[in-house]
């Protein structure tokens, strides 16, 4: 039986804020500017309320400007992406993001189509999904979750060609993103989903197994090549013994154990690479927007 090791996201990410606060800091010293991030909230989800404040204050510990427009559930589209037009002239801003989801009679295509590609730190503008899928890295901002799992997996594997990569899961924010930056590392990807047939089989084959499917738990151990690295994007609450709930991946993380090699844990896994991600999309934006020289993170 392997000693599965768990990969700490935790300390990953916050090593990663840490390289971004000295670039911004740097950046600041030398050329005066600081970047700036505005995030959009529509309506009073509470979980996207929590999730905008947690940006917030992780952008201002990394010296990155911090803005925030919370807009009302019975907005109309029309004012939304007037609204982003207002956002894309406002050179105080570098990176927009407009949390997800949106009310119902908001077309959410819609509205990320309306932001400035230069200014899209969500990677989700098609400007931006073009060039990743085409293999131009050097000229695209990527999407936060994806570049954190693939971050996390560099730190295990520092060389990831020729690895058989499966990625569980096809949404458009991991998915298949995931799948293009694993492309791009040289790795043969498969893309189950689904409508895939038989996926345990299918993930018995995989060196890299990227779950992102919304299962909770849903990979049991014996899917799991031994010797493989999974990277659990799922966060999902169930009921726990004591009544109360608990935080449980898309694999079963207590059946992966002495199967796989390493495994992200949740929570402290991919979760806290991704606002990570979203300060160093925002730090990359302001460079690229202004001129400067880009930082390497």
């Amino acid at each position: 039986m392997l000693a599965t090791k768990r990969i700490d996201g935790k300390a990953r990410a916050d090593r990663l804020v840490a390289d971004v606060a000295a670039a911004a800091a740097k950046l600041k010293a030398a050329s005066g500017i600081a970047a700036g991030l505005c995030a959009v909230l529509v309506g009073d989800d509470p979980a996207s309320q929590v999730y905008v404040r947690n940006k917030g204050k992780a952008a201002t510990a990394a010296g990155i400007q911090s803005f925030q427009e919370s807009l009302p559930a019975s907005i109309g589209e029309a004012e939304l992406l007037a609204l982003i037009a207002k956002l894309n002239a406002d050179d105080r801003v570098d990176g927009i993001l407009v949390q997800l989801p949106l009310p119902k009679h908001i077309d959410p295509q819609r509205v990320i189509d309306a932001i400035d590609p230069r200014k899209d730190v969500d990677g989700f503008h098609a400007h931006n999904v073009g060039h990743l899928w085409s293999g131009g890295l050097s000229r695209v901002l990527v999407p936060c979750t994806p570049y954190g799992c693939l971050l996390l997996l560099r730190d295990v594997l520092p060389d990831l060609t020729g690895a058989e990569a499966v990625v569980l899961g096809r949404s458009n924010i991991v998915g298949k993103p995931m799948a293009a930056l694993l492309l791009a590392e040289n790795c043969t990807v498969t893309l189950a989903h689904s409508k895939s047939r038989d996926i345990p089989a299918i993930l018995r084959r995989a060196d890299i197994l990227v779950a992102a499917v919304g299962r909770p738990e849903f990979v049991r151990g014996d899917w799991i090549k031994p010797g493989a690295v999974v990277i659990d994007v799922g966060i999902n609450r169930v009921a726990a013994a004591d009544g109360k709930s608990k935080l449980v991946g898309d694999v079963a993380f207590a059946g992966a154990q002495g199967v796989a090699a390493a495994i992200t844990p949740v929570p402290g896994g991919v979760g806290p690479m991704t606002i990570a991600c979203l300060l160093r999309n925002t730090l990359i934006a302001a460079c690229r927007r202004r001129g400067q020289p880009e930082p390497t993170l």
